[in-house]
């Protein structure tokens, strides 16, 4: 009995030992201050980890985040940059459910923490969000101004003194942000296997180029200039000072019309379609023109000083005549051959536009001085010299008017005759300063003018001179 009763006593105290070493073992196992072994987040290891280093470290670790910086440089026409914190564009990053786990293990009683720290998860997430909406209206507020501009052609000005001056085209430009948007949400958003990523040091910031669409104006610089129109190339000029008020108004009007006239490469220019847009944009008046072979009173006269005045402009700039003719009487502001008439759809002025670039004609009228100049794209080194001979004079013949006012067998001369001429025309080609060619560029006929003599009554004793064979329809050289 004795002996039973000692081997209960020795169980009792061992059973109380056993009791006592596992409680001080449970309590010693709840009252960790420290993560359990093994736990990670993302590349973090917190496991042996004081909880409140590991709470610090992960603070730290959402602030670093935060303040990360995304810097978008802008190139032209804004040459500068902008800098944005991530928590200023509305990232958030945080650990909110280990940072709760592990106060946790503070809590509850001895067995309630004992059994939580041993059922422990050993791997949490960093909770992320991301406003992508903020970054894109912070990037549009920056650089609004970009898009309200818009593109401005280029310009080319022939100056007062005959100087082409350009003026550079201006760029319009338009934010394009998806694929900057793209790169962000790819950076700011951290993966799984990037959360911790050197967790000592400082995180990467970010620097982009900001995306724009340049919208280019219809006419740029390049292509204006791609137009050829480098120099004035050739000027000729004639006057007209001693031209009655309607003749003077009708050479006016005609070259204003004229004025910043533009032909493309291989563009033909005709007479008749300046003459009928100045016919829609201003009135001819009365003077002399062409009928016949007279100068009687008409409208439009004086049109022809300006086709004539061009037609010298053009020879000398070595361009192809399509079509032209000469007065069929000299005219007094040209030398003979260098003329150039027009008559309504009957006679043309053409030429075409040979230099193999854009030909702009302006003119000026001043004093009742006509200039003629082209601007375009003409070698230096090369000149044309023209030159007119006359290889034939027609002598004037008579022609007699019966006068019923004079007397049997007396005569008058009402009107001289004047002479007649066969012209030809030639241009030469000059190289640094050698003939390369010579060419025949017309023949013209000038028609005599006969005298005409009034006589009496049955006093007519010679035939008259033979005259130009009637047209159907008289055709008015010299206007309209």
């Amino acid at each position: 009995m004795k002996k039973l009763r000692i081997t209960l006593l020795t169980l009792a105290i061992l059973l109380l030992a056993a009791v006592a070493v596992t409680g001080a073992l449970l309590w010693q196992y709840a009252e960790q201050d420290s993560v359990p072994e093994g736990v990670t987040i993302g590349r973090i290891e917190l496991g042996s980890m004081p909880i409140a280093d590991a709470i610090e470290l992960l603070s730290r670790y959402e602030k670093s985040l935060q303040d990360r910086t995304i810097t978008v440089r802008a190139g032209e026409p804004a040459g500068d940059s902008k800098s944005w914190t991530t928590a200023e564009l509305g990232y958030r990053a945080e650990f909110s459910e280990a940072r709760l786990a592990l106060l946790k293990l503070r809590e509850g009683s001895l067995w309630d923490r004992a059994v939580y720290r041993y059922h422990f998860p050993k791997h949490y997430s960093l909770s992320q969000s991301w406003n992508r909406d903020i970054f894109d209206a912070a990037v549009r507020k920056q650089w609004s101004w970009m898009e309200k501009g818009e593109p401005q052609d280029a310009k080319r000005e022939i100056t007062p003194d005959d100087k082409v001056v350009y003026t550079p085209h201006h760029n319009a430009y338009r934010l394009e942000l998806d694929s900057l948007l793209q790169q962000v949400d790819e950076w700011v958003v951290l993966g799984e296997r990037e959360v911790g990523e050197r967790i000592t040091g400082s995180l990467a910031d970010l620097e982009a180029e900001l995306p724009l669409k340049t919208v280019e104006p219809d006419t740029t610089l390049e292509e204006l200039k791609a137009e050829g129109i480098d120099r004035k190339i050739m000027s000729f000029s004639t006057d007209f000072g001693t031209s009655a008020e309607g003749r003077a108004h009708n050479v006016t009007v005609t070259a204003e019309t004229l004025n910043d006239w533009h032909l493309a490469p291989g563009e033909t220019f005709s007479y008749a379609e300046l003459i009928a847009k100045a016919e829609q944009e201003h009135e001819y008046r009365e003077a002399p023109v062409i009928l016949n072979g007279k100068f009687v009173p008409g409208i439009g006269g004086g049109i022809c000083q300006v086709s004539s005045t061009l037609y010298q402009a053009v020879l000398r700039a070595g361009l192809d005549i399509v079509e032209r003719r000469n007065h069929s009487l000299p005219v007094a502001y040209l030398p003979l051959g260098h003329d150039a008439t027009y008559a309504t759809d009957a006679i043309d002025f053409k030429f075409l536009n040979s230099t193999g670039k854009h030909l702009i004609i302006r003119t000026v009228v001043e004093n009742r001085k006509l200039t003629i100049k082209l601007f375009g794209t003409m070698p230096e080194n090369v000149a044309y010299d023209i030159e007119s001979v006359t290889i034939k004079t027609v002598e004037p013949g008579a022609q007699q008017k019966v006068n019923q006012g004079l007397a049997v067998g007396e005569q008058r001369v009402v009107e001289r005759g004047k002479a007649g001429y066969v012209v030809d025309t030639f241009r030469t080609l000059i190289e640094n300063g050698k003939e390369v060619s010579r060419e025949r560029v017309s023949r013209d006929t000038y028609r005599a003018q006969p005298t005409i003599i009034e006589v009496g009554p049955s006093s007519l004793t010679s035939t008259p001179s033979p005259s130009m064979p009637a047209t159907k329809e008289p055709i008015v050289e010299d206007g309209i």
